[in-house]
């Protein structure tokens, strides 16, 4: 039986047809209309998600360029990330005219402060963004909780980086929860898995728990810090 030549040679024009051994004389109409495949994935268009269209796989996840990526931008998130930032993109947008405010405030378990939440400070001041930390902003002598309620009250958002350190503090009721309530009333957190899952924190803190963020377990903790300094940067 003649195969049709459509799919390597294409029916656009009638001598494509006429060459054709198998349609040939319109004996087959299942690729005279044949057209290249359609890419729409890789468009352009965006939506009331944050998404400027879906792009390539990588590996197996999908990924999407949100509405605030900047021009050249190799930073790549999934749908789920960019449904999660998109309404903490726009707290950002509406208070960039408060120029006294730290672009984030980072929340970390105690144990945590001298390795991994100093390098995620140090990585997100490496892409300008601006960070209260209490390892640098509580002066010695000064009373601890005042201090973190006035970075709580002068950042645009909250990060919490949720480790096994974390979650120990949290079923514990230590200073990381009281941050915590505070950041969850504001309705302006992103949690940032490491070393742990959203799984792990569903089990101590449900209300954290439910909200999607970010997470170390595909990506690098330099990449989640490019992605908090796209999204803060307005």
């Amino acid at each position: 039986m003649a195969r049709c030549t459509a799919p390597s040679r294409g029916h656009r024009t009638s001598n494509g047809e006429a060459n054709c051994p198998a349609c040939r004389g319109g004996r087959s109409r299942g690729y005279n209309s044949y057209s290249s495949p359609s890419y729409s994935s890789y468009g352009s268009s965006s939506n009331s998600s944050g998404y400027v269209g879906q792009t390539r796989q990588s590996s197996s996840r999908g990924t999407a360029k949100p509405t605030w990526s900047r021009s050249g931008s190799s930073t790549l998130y999934t749908p789920a990330e960019v449904r999660a930032l998109t309404p903490v993109r726009k707290t950002v947008v509406e208070r960039s005219a408060l120029p006294q405010l730290r672009d984030v405030f980072l929340c970390h378990a105690w144990d945590d402060r001298r390795i991994t939440a100093t390098q995620l400070n140090d990585l997100l001041e490496t892409q300008n963004v601006s960070v209260w930390f209490s390892e640098k902003d509580i002066p010695l002598g000064m009373p601890f909780m005042r201090q973190i309620d006035k970075g709580l009250a002068n950042s645009r958002i909250g990060i919490v980086l949720v480790t096994p350190a974390f979650l120990k503090t949290i079923a514990n009721e230590g200073v990381a929860d009281k941050e915590l309530s505070a950041l969850l009333a504001r309705d302006l957190l992103i949690p940032i898995a490491h070393n742990t899952t959203f799984d792990a924190l569903r089990e101590v803190s449900p209300m954290l728990g439910s909200r999607n963020g970010l997470s170390t377990e595909e990506d690098t903790l330099a990449e989640v810090a490019a992605k908090i300094a796209e999204l803060v940067q307005v």
